[in-house]
C-alpha cells in the first residue's frame, strides 16, 4: 500500500486533508497558475513530502528561491496566520537533504554529458535547426560512428563538422548531399551556443543519472536541485537538457510496474519551454517518454502558468493536478480558464471555471487519483505550509552543503581523453606530414635529376677539355718535334760546317800539306 501525502486542506472544511496517494504519484501531475499565486510553495511542499517518504526528487530552481529547502523554516506573524487558517497548531520545521547541481559548475556540482549520448535529435532542438539541417546533423553523427570517431565534447563536434565540410564531396555518394549552407548554419549555431555557455554541458565525466536516485542516512530521498537562474537565459538548452535527463532515465531504469511509491519524481518547471517550437519528431519523443516512463517508476510533474502550454496528448496523461488562480483578462486567458476547468472532474458544490479566477494566494483547485486510481472530484483547498525556510540559503551555506555531498569530487574535475578532435587532428597532421614528405621527395627527385644533369654536363665538359688538352698537347708535341728536328738539322749542319772548316785549316798547315802530298804521291807516284 502507498502512503497518503497531505498536500492541502479543503477550503470549506479545514479539518479534511486533500491527499496524493504515493502509489499513483508516478501517474504524473501538473502545477499551474499565474505568477504570484503560490506555485513555488506547492512545488516545495510536494518535494518535501516525497523526500520524507524516501522518494528522491529532481527539480530546477529557476529563480534561486527553492534553495531554501536546505534550511529549516521558522515562525513569523504571517506564517502563524496561515496556520490558523489551516487549523494547524504547529509545524515541525526541518530542512531537506539537498544536492546542488549546476550546468556551469558554479552553484552546484557540474553536470555534463557527451555529444554522442545526447544525440542528433536533441542537439538539433538545442541548436534550433530546421528539418534539413537536422538531417545533415544526423549524417554527421553517422559518419562519426562509421569512422570510429567518438564525439565527446564541444571541440569534437566542431572538428567533426569541419571535417565533413572539407570532405562533403567524398561522402555524398554514401550519405547524401551534405549542403555547405546547412553545415555552415550548424557551425554558426554551435558558436552561438558556446557564447551562451552551452559548451560546458558537453564533456566527461558524464553524469550518471542514477546519482539522482539516492537517499540520506535517515532514509529521506535526496532533493536534486538544479541552479537554473542562468540556464533560463538559454531556454533551448534548459528544455533540451531536462528532456535528455528524462530520456536517460527512461533508457537506464528497468520496468517495475506499479510500486508503493515512485523511484524518482521529476519536476519540470517552466514546462512551456519544452514544447515551444518543438519539431514533430521531438514532440513525439516527449509524448512517448511521458507515456512510458511511469512504468519505470518515475513521476513527471509539469510546472507552468497556463495549461494551454502543454499539448493535449500530454495534458491527458497528468492524473494529479494542482491549479492555482488564473487571470481572465484576454480571450486567450478565458480560453485557458475554460481548458483548465474542463480537465477536472466537476464538483457540484462550485463552478470550477469561476473558482479558478477567485482563488487566493496559496489556494488551489486540486484533483488527485484516489485509492483505485480514479480521478477524484476537484476540491478547493489551501496548500499546506512547507517545513523549510522561505529564505534562500547563502553562498557560504551552499558551499558547505556541497562539500558534504555524496557526489563531491566525482564531477568537479573534467576529463579529456582521445576522441574525434584528437583523431582528426592526427589525420590532419598525417596528411600534412605526407604532403611535406611528398614535397621533400619531389624536391629530392628534382635535385637528383639536376645533379645528374650537372654531372653529365661536367663529364661532357671534362671530355671536351681533355680532347682540347690532347689536341693542344699534340700540337705542342708536333711543334716540339719540329723544333727538335730543326735543332738536329741545324746541329748537323753546324757540325759538318765545323768539321769542314777544321779540315780546311788542317790542310792549310804543314801537316795538311804533307797529307796532301802523300795522297797525291800515292796517287801519281806509280806513274
Amino acid at each position: 500500500m502507498g502512503t497518503p501525502i497531505a498536500i492541502a486542506k479543503k477550503t470549506a472544511n479545514t479539518q479534511q486533508d486533500i491527499v496524493l496517494h504515493s502509489q499513483f504519484a508516478n501517474r504524473h501531475g501538473l502545477i499551474a497558475g499565474a505568477t504570484g499565486t503560490g506555485k513555488t510553495i506547492t512545488l516545495k511542499v510536494l518535494a518535501e513530502s516525497f523526500s520524507r517518504i524516501g522518494v528522491p526528487v529532481f527539480l530546477a530552481d529557476a529563480k534561486g528561491d527553492v534553495s531554501s529547502l536546505a534550511k529549516a523554516g521558522e515562525s513569523n506573524a504571517k506564517f502563524n496566520e496561515r496556520l490558523k487558517i489551516l487549523n494547524i497548531e504547529s509545524i515541525p520545521f526541518s530542512s531537506s537533504p539537498v544536492v546542488f547541481w549546476d550546468l556551469f559548475g558554479v552553484q552546484g556540482h557540474p553536470i555534463r554529458t557527451t555529444v554522442s549520448e545526447i544525440g542528433p535529435l536533441l542537439l538539433a532542438q538545442m541548436l534550433n535547426l530546421n528539418d534539413t539541417q537536422e538531417g545533415v546533423l544526423s549524417a554527421v553523427f553517422r559518419i562519426a560512428d562509421d569512422q570510429g570517431l567518438l564525439l565527446i565534447d564541444f571541440k569534437d563536434l566542431k572538428a567533426m563538422i569541419s571535417y565533413v565540410t572539407e570532405h562533403a564531396a567524398e561522402f555524398k555518394a554514401e550519405y547524401g548531399n551534405l549542403s555547405p549552407a546547412s553545415l555552415g548554419a550548424i557551425q554558426r549555431n554551435l558558436l552561438a551556443l558556446a557564447d551562451q555557455g552551452g559548451d560546458q554541458f558537453f564533456g566527461e565525466p558524464s553524469l550518471n543519472i542514477l546519482d539522482f536516485i539516492q537517499t540520506d542516512s535517515q532514509g529521506r530521498g535526496n532533493i536534486n536541485l538544479l541552479a537554473a537562474d542562468k540556464l533560463m537565459n538559454t531556454p533551448k538548452l534548459y528544455a533540451t537538457f531536462l528532456l535528455w535527463m528524462l530520456s536517460e532515465l527512461f533508457e537506464q531504469l528497468p520496468e517495475v510496474g506499479d510500486m508503493d511509491k515512485p523511484k524518482l519524481v521529476f519536476f519540470f518547471d517552466e514546462a512551456h519551454l519544452l514544447f515551444d517550437n518543438a519539431s514533430a519528431a521531438l514532440q513525439e519523443k516527449i509524448e512517448q517518454v511521458v507515456r512510458l516512463i511511469r512504468s519505470k517508476g518515475v513521476g513527471i510533474y509539469f510546472v507552468t502558468q497556463n495549461p494551454l502550454d502543454l499539448p493535449e496528448s500530454v495534458l491527458g496523461q497528468l492524473g494529479n493536478r494542482v491549479q492555482h488562480a488564473l487571470r481572465a483578462f484576454t480571450p486567450k486567458d478565458q480560453k485557458a480558464v475554460k481548458t483548465a476547468a474542463d480537465t477536472f472532474r466537476a464538483n457540484p458544490e462550485f463552478k470550477v471555471d469561476q473558482a479558478i479566477t477567485e482563488l487566493g494566494v496559496g489556494e488551489a483547485l486540486i484533483s488527485c487519483l484516489d485509492e483505485q486510481g480514479t480521478p477524484q472530484m476537484v476540491e478547493r483547498g489551501w496548500v499546506m505550509p512547507p517545513y523549510s525556510s522561505f529564505t534562500p540559503i547563502s553562498l557560504e551555506e551552499r558551499k558547505a552543503l556541497m562539500a558534504q555531498s555524496i557526489v563531491t569530487g566525482i564531477y568537479e574535475q573534467p576529463l579529456d581523453r582521445e576522441s574525434a578532435f584528437e583523431l582528426l587532428q592526427q589525420k590532419v597532421a598525417d596528411r600534412q606530414q605526407q604532403a611535406v614528405q611528398a614535397e621533400q621527395d619531389k624536391e629530392q627527385e628534382a635535385l637528383a635529376k639536376q645533379q645528374i644533369k650537372e654531372q653529365e654536363a661536367l663529364a661532357k665538359q671534362q671530355i671536351k677539355e681533355q680532347e682540347a688538352l690532347a689536341k693542344q698537347q699534340a700540337r705542342e708535341k708536333a711543334k716540339e718535334d719540329e723544333r727538335a728536328a730543326k735543332q738536329r738539322e741545324k746541329l748537323i749542319q753546324d757540325t759538318v760546317g765545323t768539321f769542314a772548316k777544321s779540315a780546311a785549316r788542317s790542310l792549310g798547315g804543314s801537316t795538311g800539306q804533307k797529307i796532301v802530298r802523300g795522297l797525291l804521291g800515292s796517287l801519281f807516284g806509280n806513274k
